[in-house]
């Protein structure tokens, strides 16, 4: 049969999809018939990712709601775990750190306290990071950057991170995220381009982590963060199983 043009192909390709389109013009191109945005995908199967979730609020009020971080958390804990995900909570209440002397590396092997010992291990053992942080006087939190300089930047290095703030005003610690991004950096686990703010905390999740309001709508934009973490985590873990 004779080849259509490409004024033909364009003319009547205006009643269908960009990828019914990009079909009819692979025809006539070898090379769009090759490249990988037109082949049908696969169905994948994907290890789970084990991610350290780090919270990043130690406040016990007032005013209340007090620790806005833990309700921003269990939400964000839900939408991971819906993708199939393992998560590990590092809570600075619960780890209660002190101020920093001494960090996990400048201990001889074996030497670190238990509880910093245990701290390590699990953020080694991690694929991929979640900084979820308040907003003090326009920096991040005190606690989660506590948390983060306890530990050496190798543990953390060549894996993805994900940086979630929060507020309990209007402007979702955007200014506190922005600071993070640097110090995520440092430590060699370099955020992903998206990132998720939070205003009015309070009135948008309760102490459930539960969406108070528009589920579908937060859920969708946390979302957008996590497949970015996702896709890089697994990148970069499989790299990892053919490097190391």
């Amino acid at each position: 049969s004779k080849t259509p043009s490409i004024g033909t192909a364009l003319s009547g390709a205006r009643q269908t999809s960009s990828v019914r389109l990009a079909v009819i013009l692979a025809k006539q191109s070898h090379w769009v018939s090759v490249h990988p945005s037109i082949r049908p995908k696969r169905a994948r199967t994907m290890r789970p990712l084990r991610v350290a979730v780090l919270l990043g609020s130690t406040r016990d009020g007032p005013p209340r709601p007090a620790n806005l971080g833990r309700r921003v958390g269990k939400f964000l804990c839900g939408v991971l775990n819906q993708r199939g995900h393992e998560v590990d909570v590092v809570d600075p209440v619960d780890e209660a750190l002190p101020s920093l002397v001494k960090p996990y590396f400048a201990y001889a092997p074996g030497q670190a306290p238990p509880k910093l010992e245990k701290l390590n291990e699990r953020l080694l053992s991690a694929d991929a990071y979640v900084a979820v942080t308040p907003e003090y006087n326009h920096a991040p939190s005190p606690a989660l950057l506590n948390t983060i300089n306890h530990i050496g930047s190798s543990v953390m290095s060549y894996k993805p991170s994900l940086i979630c703030s929060y507020s309990a005003g209007q402007w979702g610690g955007a200014r506190a995220a922005v600071l993070l991004r640097p110090a995520l950096s440092e430590m060699g686990c370099i955020p992903v381009s998206a990132m998720i703010h939070v205003p009015k905390a309070a009135e948008v999740f309760d102490e459930g982590g539960n969406c108070l309001e528009d589920h579908d709508e937060w859920a969708g934009y946390f979302d957008r963060g996590v497949s970015q973490l996702e896709w890089w985590g697994v990148a970069a873990r499989n790299h990892k199983d053919v490097v190391d």
